[in-house]
C-alpha cells in the first residue's frame, strides 16, 4: 500500500475512551489497534473502533492536526467526529 499521512481517532464504544494517532498506513495501523499487537493505552483499554480520520499531503501536517486535536477539550473532539460520524460507525470496513 502507498504511504499516505494520516490522523484517526479511535474509540472503545460511542461516547468511550478517545484515541488519536498519527500514522502512514492507516490500513496496517488500525490492524495493529484491532489485533492487540501491541501494547499500550489502545490494548489496555479496549480502544480500537475507528470512528475518524483526515488524509494529509505531508506528514508533518498530519503530526501538526494530531498535535492540535490532542490539545483540544474532548467537546470539540465528539462535535468534530460526530459531525462526519454521527452514528460512530467503526470506518475499518472503509478502509480496507
Amino acid at each position: 500500500m502507498k504511504k499516505q499521512p494520516c490522523v484517526y481517532i479511535l474509540a472503545s464504544k460511542p461516547h468511550g475512551v478517545l484515541y488519536i494517532g498519527v500514522t502512514s498506513n492507516i490500513v496496517s495501523r488500525c490492524w495493529q489497534h484491532k489485533t492487540h499487537a501491541t501494547e499500550g493505552f489502545t490494548k489496555t483499554y479496549h480502544v480500537h473502533c475507528l470512528v475518524y480520520y483526515e488524509l494529509h499531503a505531508t506528514m508533518e501536517s498530519a503530526i501538526y492536526r494530531e498535535k492540535q486535536l490532542k490539545i483540544w477539550k474532548r467537546g470539540w473532539k465528539i462535535r468534530l467526529l460526530e459531525k462526519e460520524n454521527p452514528a460512530w460507525r467503526d470506518l475499518w470496513k472503509d478502509i480496507v
